[in-house]
C-alpha cells in the first residue's frame, strides 16, 4: 500500500519580514469542505489581519484538488508561490492559511513572493508528519508477568499504544497498520505460547498514523 503523507496535527509558525508578520497555520483536511471550514476558522481568528492567504491540496497522487487565493495581495504574489512550495512537500490532505499583518513597509512583488514562500517553508519544516492509512485498533489482555515483554513487542512491531488498564490482568489498547498486524499476532502467539491473541476492536481505512523519527 503506498504511503500517503499528511499533517499529523494543526501547527503554526511565524516569521517577520520588514516588520510584517506572517503566521502560517497548517492542518490535515480530508475534503474540500473541511479545508474551506478551516480557512474560515482562521479568517475569523485573525479577522483584524491584512490578509489571510489560503492554499490546500486534497487527495494524493493523480487524484488531487488544489486551490489557492491571493486574498487581496497583488495577483500571483501570495497564493501561487505558497501553493508551489506546498506541492513540493509531497503532502496531501493538507490546508494552510498564511496570515499577514502589514508592518507599514511595502515589500514589492518579489518580496511578497519570497515572504509567502518562506512562511510556507517554515510551517512545513515544523509540521509533524503522519500517514493516512488503514489501521486496526486491538485489545490485548495479559498477566502482569508478560506486560513489559508485550509492551516492547507492540513497539517493536510498529504499533501505537493508545491506552492501558491495570486491573486483575493488564489490558493494552493499541493501533497497528493493517499490514503489520499479522506479524504482531504471530510474535504474540510465540511469546505467550499460544495463550494470547489480540482482539480487533475497530478498523479504520483512513487513520492518521504518526510517523516516528
Amino acid at each position: 500500500m503506498p504511503h500517503r503523507i499528511i499533517p499529523a496535527r494543526t501547527t503554526s509558525t511565524e516569521i517577520t519580514v520588514v516588520n510584517s508578520r506572517f503566521i502560517a497555520t497548517a492542518a490535515p483536511a480530508f475534503s474540500i469542505e473541511a479545508a474551506r471550514a478551516f480557512i474560515q476558522q482562521i479568517k475569523e481568528k485573525y479577522a483584524d489581519a491584512s490578509h489571510n492567504v489560503p492554499a490546500f491540496i486534497i487527495g494524493h497522487g493523480a487524484s488531487i484538488t488544489e486551490h489557492c487565493s491571493d486574498d487581496g495581495e497583488p495577483e500571483g504574489t501570495a497564493g501561487r508561490p505558497a501553493l508551489a512550495v506546498l506541492k513540493g512537500s509531497g503532502l496531501g490532505d493538507v490546508v494552510v492559511v498564511i496570515t499577514r499583518y502589514f508592518g507599514g513597509t511595502k515589500l514589492g512583488t518579489g518580496g511578497l513572493v519570497r515572504a509567502y514562500s518562506d512562511a510556507m517553508r517554515a510551517v512545513l519544516e515544523a509540521l509533524p508528519k503522519a500517514e493516512k492509512i488503514a489501521t486496526h485498533t486491538v485489545g490485548i489482555e495479559m498477566p502482569y508477568k508478560l506486560y513489559e515483554q508485550i509492551k516492547l513487542l507492540v513497539e517493536a512491531q510498529h504499533g501505537l499504544i493508545l491506552d492501558q488498564d491495570f486491573a486483575a490482568d493488564v489490558t493494552i489498547m493499541a493501533q497497528f497498520k493493517q499490514d503489520d498486524l499479522p506479524d504482531f499476532q504471530t510474535a504474540l502467539q510465540e511469546l505467550s505460547r499460544g495463550g494470547i491473541q489480540a482482539e480487533i476492536l475497530e478498523s479504520n481505512q483512513n487513520s492518521i498514523f504518526p510517523i516516528k523519527d
